[in-house]
């Protein structure tokens, strides 16, 4: 049994939680194909982007905002563990290197300026964004962080693209705890995070939510194929600038898109496992990226047939099956209701892929969280075909343990995500001989 400031919190968390379908399902948005993809009133204020690695973000990750579908309220938290870091600790004793120029990529040279420049101090003309024009005063203004080839070879990092919980309707990818889950992750198994801010319901409901996850998995495709086509083109005559206004200057030097995990929270899990069968079905058409492992926590999974957690713990802490069953009804088409539609209920007869073709599968589920059943059974299902599926449960834990607010900072929460990053870090390194599970 959870402490008892524990309780009294699951207590006023349900009874917000439940207020708030409540007026979502008696308010009736009208469904739009923007959509929005946080409520500001659901949680703390959020936390700003900082693109920078100084004394502000003192776990050495920084982080930007993206909106890479101007149609739609798609929104995508990049988080960036310091890449030279590495560089850093890996000298015995030595001082930190100095860090990469804090300047854009992409200016206009100026000739005069480079001649008097030292040597690997010059502005590559590789670009990930015009601004032709700009003075130069104006070009130096510029405080984060931006790669420069010249000054040290990059170092890869593999990718993490991670879908936030909220039972579909709350949460957001920039909230203060999905924030602070995401430095701790990327610090841990040393990877760019990709924080997905899908579209919430009611205002976007199924399949937007899931289409959005696989749009950002195309997303990071293109950035990493337009970044080997700039690199391709600038060694031949002069077409340096091909996509350049598109790239993502992150992406384009540090991510290693051939090493990408997906982790998903709580309904972000039930995201992450379609974005992994429709990466699955898409082959070689997503290449560069290849889904090499997904982690999901305490998934929201649901089914007509009741399981025993189903049944002993349906009034269980933060998230109950009745609060769960009316954000099911927000989520799902009007008149699709079903808890055994393809979308609650992974085991469905007919859902494909095969799940022998599935990725290797990490599933994390609370002791006293009535959804563990099936999120269990699903895994004993990955591990008869011979997918690697191990499950971790924590004790006396709660649905989403790890990743809510009032939880983050507790031992047990850092301990889940130290596991999670022991598991991760056998698929995600490029020696391989991590210990796992």
């Amino acid at each position: 049994m959870p402490p008892v400031g524990i309780q009294l919190h699951s207590l006023l968390f349900k009874l917000l939680l439940r207020r708030r379908l409540s007026s979502l399902s008696a308010a009736a948005p009208n469904s739009t194909p923007f959509g929005v993809s946080s409520r500001p009133a659901d949680h703390r204020p959020s936390p700003p982007s900082n693109p920078s690695f100084a004394s502000a973000s003192p776990d050495a990750v920084a982080t930007k905002d993206i909106h890479p579908d101007p149609l739609s309220s798609l929104h995508i938290r990049l988080f960036l563990p310091n890449p030279h870091h590495h560089h850093a600790t890996a000298a015995a004793g030595g001082p930190p290197p100095p860090p990469p120029p804090l300047r854009r990529n992409s200016f206009p040279q100026n000739h005069h300026d480079d001649a008097r420049a030292p040597p690997g101090q010059g502005l590559s003309r590789r670009a990930s964004a015009s601004f032709r024009g700009v003075p130069s005063a104006q070009a130096r203004d510029y405080g984060g962080y931006l790669p420069t080839p010249a000054a040290r070879p990059a170092r890869r990092l593999p990718v993490i693209v991670q879908f936030h919980g909220g039972a579909f309707v709350t949460g957001a990818a920039d909230s203060a705890a999905n924030d602070a889950f995401c430095r701790r992750v990327a610090r841990l198994c040393d990877a760019i995070v990709v924080a997905v801010g899908y579209r919430l319901a009611p205002e976007s409901r199924y399949p937007a939510a899931f289409e959005d996850g696989v749009a950002v998995l195309r997303w990071i495709a293109k950035q990493a194929n337009l970044a080997a086509c700039g690199r391709a083109m600038s060694k031949g005559a002069g077409a340096d600038t091909f996509g350049a206004a598109m790239v993502e200057p992150w992406l384009a030097a540090h991510a290693d898109p051939s090493r990408c995990v997906l982790l998903g929270v709580s309904c972000g899990a039930n995201i992450a496992d379609y974005v992994a069968r429709k990466a699955v079905e898409a082959g070689k058409l997503l290449d560069p990226v290849r889904i090499v492992a997904q982690v999901l926590m305490y998934p929201f999974f649901m089914g007509s047939a009741p399981t025993q957690s189903e049944l002993k713990l349906a009034n269980s802490y933060f998230y109950d099956k009745s609060t769960c069953l009316l954000a099911w009804k927000l989520f799902l088409p009007e008149g699709e209701f079903s808890m055994d539609h393809p979308a609650a209920n992974p085991l469905v007869p007919g859902r494909g892929p095969p799940l022998k073709l599935m990725p290797p599968t990490l599933t994390v589920v609370a002791e006293l969280d009535w959804m563990k059943d099936r999120a269990i059974a699903y895994s004993e299902e990955l591990r008869k075909v011979n997918v690697d599926a191990p499950v971790l449960e924590y004790k006396d834990a709660v649905h989403e343990f790890a990743t809510l607010d009032a939880l983050l900072k507790t031992p047990q929460a850092q301990a889940c995500a130290e596991d999670i990053a022991i598991w991760v870090k056998k698929y995600i390194s490029l020696r391989g001989h991590e210990l796992s599970y």
